[in-house]
């Protein structure tokens, strides 16, 4: 346990690159990027073993974004972590630019598993688990999935894997904001209750609050405790969080701010930077 004011900081600055990015492209998905930063800013600052100078250790944790167009939310942190220039965010979806609308671990630093179709990443990470174990390397593996994903059959049967197989290096993440691009996720197609769901299928399951440090740092140390098990950890978060106008807004799904957006957007988060400074 500790003083989480630096990850607060460093989440809002990724909040900042997310808004940044995706005004500049004219396109791409704000709202559940800015749900999971704070979830992004605790893995790649506090949780993974990881190596700006070096992205393809060997030994590193392996991360998969299996809701992969919150691509923005993704590469902010990474640009923020070193692995490339946070100026270079301002690229994103932009023709020549090696910041495609999805992860693309062919072009881009730091990412581990090209992404995107909804389902597909957490099938990806149970294979890196399932490797490590095989090959008994000491590498963990992190899949974060959006809440109106696990809609998908693939996950659960991945899920089904992974808990049969005892995956305890295995961490899913679900960015559990209660929105996806059709409106309420138990409107459209309830997944609840998704711990139970998780639990069925012989996970450790944790519940927090995904804006809460304490709480993320806690939830990951007894998932590293876990053992004989994979752990699914169901962060609620709120869509948009940090922008006034689009936290809690299914409009922000997939819609880009313009400039005049862009600026109370921009002031939101300068006026947020302002009071973690204060502290």
């Amino acid at each position: 346990m500790g003083n989480y004011l630096e990850l607060e900081k460093t989440a809002n600055e990724i909040r900042k690159g997310i808004v940044t990015a995706v005004h500049s492209a004219k396109s791409g998905h704000p709202g559940g990027s800015l749900s999971a930063a704070d979830l992004f800013t605790w893995l790649y600052f506090r949780e993974m073993n990881i190596d700006p100078e070096y992205p393809a250790k060997e030994d590193r944790d392996r991360f998969v974004l299996s809701k992969g167009h919150v691509a923005p939310g993704y590469y902010s942190t990474l640009a923020n972590r070193g692995f490339f220039p946070v100026e270079d965010l301002k690229t994103l979806r932009h023709t020549g630019s090696y910041l495609q609308g999805h992860p693309d671990r062919k072009h881009i630093p730091g990412v581990d598993m090209s992404s995107g179709s909804l389902g597909q990443g957490i099938s990806a990470a149970v294979g890196m688990a399932l490797s490590a174990k095989l090959s008994k390397e000491p590498f963990r593996v992190y899949t974060l999935l959006g809440d109106g994903e696990i809609e998908e059959g693939q996950v659960w049967e991945a899920a089904m894997f992974a808990g049969h197989r005892k995956l305890d290096n295995l961490v899913v993440i679900i960015d559990n904001n209660g929105l996806q691009i059709d409106g309420p996720i138990d409107d459209v197609c309830s997944p609840y209750p998704i711990d139970k769901k998780f639990e069925a299928f012989n996970f450790h399951v944790i519940n927090i609050d995904g804006h809460d440090f304490a709480q993320i740092e806690r939830a990951f140390e007894e998932a590293r405790q876990t053992k004989g098990k994979p752990t699914a950890i169901v962060a609620k978060t709120i869509k948009g969080k940090g922008v006034s106008f689009m936290e809690g807004s299914v409009a922000w799904h997939g819609t880009a701010p313009d400039d005049a957006q862009y600026e109370i957007a921009m002031a939101d988060l300068e006026k947020a930077g302002e009071a973690l400074c204060r502290r």
